[in-house]
């Protein structure tokens, strides 16, 4: 009897306190709008003072893309499709006809059984999807690839949904991809293949990328990318390897600000050969540093090794900021600085190098730098106090660095024409060779330039005749040979 009149009490209560909810929502929002906005904008000192760890840091910078934000719910997210868990076929063929929105793509991802393969028939069309891979498979492209008929347009097997990635693959995930074209024509700040911590297989592969960030992303993991072409429009690297252990052979970058920014592991080497990267020639002043190779400076200490090369149309053609960088048999081209050394160690050997300013500068660390050709440079090595750098048999084609000076023979009145070197390289006389031209600023569609120094009357000169004056004027006399010529005229002396 005493507990019925506490009933209107209690919902007289709820209705006060809903009512007053309802009263204070308006004020209750603008104060959580402006503690999310002094939340977002006050700085982070603990940020500061503790630097984030590699993977954090990249993934500040590179990772603007995310799952979460892109996932379910999202509308560029395709459509559920049938449910398969965990995947029921060995092999499973998507017949596309440039399907965008059917989610034909995701739904043969979700069928294809751990260890299957996926097929992309793409004849009426690309198939448009996004290619989440979350267990190990092989992925291929039913009409093949040939990386060699790049020029001629080759058809497109998989257009990724504008600003969603062509390829996602989850930690501790393997997958094999061959014979796939790629495109991500409106990828905004999306990567066309992103992996972190996983394991990605390419071989005979192409890329078509428009958009803010990399072609490739890769943070840990494993990537090996063989017969590959990337064409990448935009500012940021074409490749980026964060952490990762990396192969390329045989593969052609070209298109973005810079080519490949790789920060190699503890332990890991990684191996470029057989490669070409191709930059677009920006000035030095516009944009982000214009860089072919930039190796980045981790927690681990690495390994890269470049050899058979070419990395041309950069401001800085390699640029090592921390690790243990070996380039050999290979051509830096049409670059304003060849090798950039701000820190770490460096072998160059066997390579040719052409630069408008420096061969190679060294800020910090240590570089071996021998038997190389360089060309068009105003200055051949350049080296800082904390550097050390070791240069021995180089050969420079300089007009500016290789001009003939001249030295009076006995009191004759005559000169004779001599050039000097550096600290590790002497200068190589005569015309630069049309070959190596051809291997090197023939990749930019640039027609020959004697990058080499001429004396008038030399090959007259070598032949035995003839003199030079004092301000370098050939004279062609033949009434001396050989070293008669530097004979002391008595007559005229009497």
């Amino acid at each position: 009897m005493t507990r019925k009149p506490l009933r209107p009490l209690v919902a007289l209560s709820a209705l006060l306190a809903a009512g007053l909810g309802l009263s204070l929502a308006p004020e209750t929002a603008v104060a959580q709008d402006a503690a999310r906005v002094e939340s977002t904008t006050r700085p982070n000192f603990g940020v500061l003072l503790d630097p984030p760890s590699r993977s954090a840091s990249r993934r500040g910078s590179h990772r603007r893309w995310s799952r979460p934000n892109h996932g379910p719910g999202h509308p560029g997210y395709p459509g559920p499709g049938p449910v398969h868990p965990g995947g029921q076929e060995e092999v499973v063929l998507v017949d596309c006809g440039g399907n965008a929105g059917t989610g034909a793509v995701e739904s043969a991802v979700r069928r294809v059984r751990p260890g299957g393969t996926l097929i992309l028939r793409a004849r009426g069309g690309p198939c448009v999807g996004w290619l989440n891979i979350d267990k190990p498979m092989t992925i291929l492209g039913e009409g093949g690839f040939d990386p060699r008929d790049w020029d001629r347009n080759p058809s497109i097997t998989l257009q990724a949904p504008d600003g969603l990635p062509c390829m996602t693959v989850a930690a501790g995930v393997r997958v094999n991809v061959r014979d796939v074209v790629f495109t991500s024509p409106h990828a905004g700040d999306a990567a066309c293949v992103i992996g972190y911590d996983a394991q990605i297989e390419m071989n005979r592969v192409g890329f078509r990328h428009v958009g803010d960030e990399a072609a490739i992303y890769l943070d840990g993991g494993l990537l090996d990318i063989r017969n590959a072409v990337v064409d990448a429009q935009t500012v940021a690297p074409a490749i980026i390897a964060d952490g990762a252990s990396m192969t390329a052979y045989d593969i052609a970058v070209f298109g973005a600000q810079s080519g490949l920014e790789v920060t190699p592991g503890a332990g890991q080497t990684v191996t470029i050969s057989t490669s070409t990267f191709k930059g677009v020639g920006v000035p030095n002043n516009f944009g982000p540093r214009s860089i072919g190779v930039v190796v980045r400076s981790g927690r681990d200490y690495g390994r890269v090794e470049i050899t058979n090369t070419a990395i041309c149309g950069y401001v800085e053609g390699v640029a090592i900021e921390g690790a243990s960088v070996k380039i050999e048999d290979s051509r830096i081209c049409r670059t304003d600085k060849g090798v950039v050394l701000y820190n770490g160690e460096l072998t160059l050997k066997d390579s040719r190098i052409g630069a408008d300013t420096l061969g190679v500068a060294a800020a910090s660390g240590r570089a071996v730098i021998a038997d190389n050709v360089f060309s068009r440079v105003r200055e051949v090595i350049y080296a800082e106090p904390r550097a050390v750098v070791e240069a021995s048999g180089n050969l420079v084609w300089s007009q500016s660095l290789c001009r003939a000076r001249f030295r009076e023979r006995g009191r004759t009145g005559r000169y004779e024409p001599y050039w000097t070197g550096g600290q590790g390289w002497q200068c190589a006389y005569g015309s630069y060779p049309r070959d190596w031209y051809e291997e090197d600023e023939a990749l930019l569609g640039i027609p020959y330039e004697d990058h080499g120094y001429t004396l008038q009357g030399y090959d007259g000169y070598q032949s035995g005749f003839g003199y030079y004056t004092r301000d370098g004027g050939y004279v062609d006399d033949r009434s001396a040979h050989g070293d008669a010529r530097w004979q002391e005229d008595r007559r005229r002396r009497r």
